[in-house]
């Protein structure tokens, strides 16, 4: 057996999501037995995985995957993903070599992998084995590219508008995708083990059922999951017939185990630890005031909190010139309980393995809501200008294609200081504050300008399980990041989806079951009209956010997610430990 291990931990650069869970399990990784030495390998910044490599990880920024290319942060430009996959993909063998020799280097004993097929193709090449972790495969996202459901603009603009805005949005070809998309299913085929984190959807490169393309998994008009889709997510994974291992080259000893899949915990990075953590009045307190939000606004039995964050993107200005706190919530819409609702209402669903038994379960069937994207609020007289300075934001940007998803600036919101309406929608009443992530500045054209009243910017680098676990609500992106984090920690989720990014399925499985999630049609974000969704989530959600409190100041359960990283942990380095202590037994015996 071996003393210590070396992986190489293989980190998809698209999004805050894969590197937030990655981090979470290498630390989970390093606490299990200090002399392991982790890699990790991303083309995400080094600062996101601050929390491990403070513990020792060990990082190497490398191009390894694609780029999904996102115009904002919950709109997919399908002909320019595909555009960077296609010149990915001309790279692939020489970056596979570039790998398998650097694996060789630092005498690697396992590729982990979130959710990069080359790392999985490298150990393969390497005779090494591989670990996917992860919800979903990118195979399943760029397949998802041609379904027939078509993003359109969330309101009639007039046709001068329309021309740089979402008429591109055609599905592409499936025979243009199905050989770009083989090449990267193949890299996925090549993994041993397949540990698959809640929120998931289906993982053709292990399971027979169901195959790509992707699209038929869903009813491409309401772009909703297909019945006998959820039957197969909610069933335990080791019930799915599997796909055989793929072999290693003559070179290499045969692989000792057959392919498995192992279901893991919500896998999310925690509170920050000690005496005083935010759920206590000294740290919450403490913490309030890092952020420049004043004392007499942290108590939160008076003083609600709204944190507004959509990734690693910009959002520019989230308010007109007056003051955010002065209106009351304005009628606006009421999102239908359609597609998912139908769902959650479903046996189906009630068989789906809680991740968080420290939520209020008893309106998970009333509390997420979907709508097709043609719903709309009420139309204020600057909406039309509101949208044609979108449309130039969005288009100005769509002829970068290779550019990280990390270094995107994109202003996902803009308002004219000219609007008279937009505050009194933003928050219900002026019992809430917002703390806006991600602010690059307040005003335009250079304008220095200080935040309405009420609305406080949270640092570049803020902690955001901390912040999330304060909030009151949060108002994002769905991704995987944002939504562990919530579940987590209780907070009500007010999130705007991204239809063409066919992971979200799997994250409003989640949520529904959870019951933390709201949809915020995107219309109604870019105006912003948030108040009506901000009010019924918290309403929805109090009584679990109340109780979450409750318990975090006293202590209780706050170290069930560690206990649960640290079981995966050792299921891991076992499974490793194992398949190293096959080969070594069986190259003895035949001596």
């Amino acid at each position: 057996m071996k003393d210590s291990l070396v992986f190489a931990y293989y980190c998809s650069g698209h999004g805050y999501g894969h590197a937030t869970r990655v981090s979470a399990f290498a630390r989970h990784l390093l606490n299990l037995d200090s002399r392991t030495t982790i890699h990790i390998i991303s083309s995400a910044p080094k600062h996101v995985f601050n929390d491990s490599i403070s513990l020792g990880v060990l990082y190497r920024f490398a191009e390894i995957d694609p780029v999904v290319v996102q115009p904002v942060a919950y709109r997919v430009d399908r002909h320019k993903s595909v555009e960077a996959l296609r010149s990915f993909l001309a790279r692939k063998e020489s970056l596979l070599e570039q790998e398998r020799r650097w694996l060789l280097d630092i005498r690697a004993d396992c590729v982990l992998s979130d959710a990069a097929f080359l790392g999985c193709l490298a150990a393969n090449a390497a005779g090494l084995p591989s670990i996917l972790i992860s919800n979903f495969t990118f195979d399943s996202v760029y397949s998802f590219l041609s379904t027939k459901f078509v993003d359109q603009v969330d309101a009639p603009l007039g046709d001068e508008l329309l021309i740089d805005n979402h008429t591109s949005d055609h599905p592409i070809p499936e025979g243009e995708l199905k050989p770009l998309v083989q090449q990267i299913y193949n890299g996925y085929r090549c993994a041993d083990l397949l540990v698959r984190l809640p929120g998931c959807i289906p993982i053709p490169s292990f399971s027979t059922f169901p195959s790509l393309p992707a699209p038929p998994w869903t009813d491409q008009g309401s772009n909703t999951l297909l019945d006998e889709i959820v039957s197969h997510l909610v069933q335990k994974p080791d019930t799915h017939l599997l796909r055989p291992s793929i072999p290693f080259a003559d070179s290499h000893p045969k692989k000792p185990f057959a392919r498995s899949i192992i279901q893991a915990p919500l896998l999310v990075r925690g509170i920050s630890k000690g005496p005083d953590t935010v759920y206590s009045p000294i740290g919450r307190s403490r913490f309030l005031s890092s952020l420049g939000v004043p004392e007499h606004l942290h108590n939160p039995d008076k003083t609600k909190i709204l944190i507004v964050s959509f990734g690693g993107q910009v959002f520019q200005r989230p308010a007109s010139s007056r003051s955010s706190s002065t209106g009351n919530s304005s009628p606006g819409y009421r999102t239908p309980p359609t597609g998912l609702q139908q769902l959650t209402d479903s046996p189906q669903l009630s068989k789906i393995p809680l991740c968080s038994d420290a939520l209020n379960k008893t309106n998970t069937s009333h509390c997420c809501h979907s709508a097709p994207p043609v719903i709309k609020p009420e139309r204020s007289p600057t909406f039309d200008k509101l949208c044609a300075m979108l449309t130039k934001t969005e288009s100005c940007l769509k002829n970068d294609v290779t550019r990280s998803y990390f270094d995107t600036s994109v202003s996902d919101i803009m308002l004219d200081h000219a609007v008279n309406d937009f505050d009194a929608r933003l928050l219900p009443d002026s019992s809430w504050i917002a703390i806006v992530c991600g602010v690059s500045k307040w005003g335009q054209d250079g304008a220095d300008e200080n935040p309405p009243d009420r609305f406080f910017v949270a640092p570049k680098y803020v902690y955001m399980p901390d912040l999330t676990a304060v909030a009151d609500v949060l108002l994002g992106k769905l991704g995987y990041g944002t939504v562990s984090e919530c579940v987590d920690s209780c907070t009500p989720f007010v999130y705007v989806a991204r239809p063409l990014f066919v992971e979200e399925h799997g994250l409003k499985l989640l949520l529904a079951q959870e019951g933390v999630g709201i949809e915020l049609p995107r219309v109604a974000y870019e105006a912003g009209d948030w108040a009506s969704a901000v009010e019924e989530a918290w309403s929805l959600g109090r009584n679990a956010k109340t109780e979450m409190r409750r318990k975090g100041m006293l202590g209780i359960e706050m170290n069930k997610r560690e206990e649960e990283g640290t079981l995966l942990a050792g299921q891991v380095t076992d499974w490793v430990r194992a398949w190293h202590d096959s080969i070594t037994q069986r190259t003895v015996s035949e001596i």
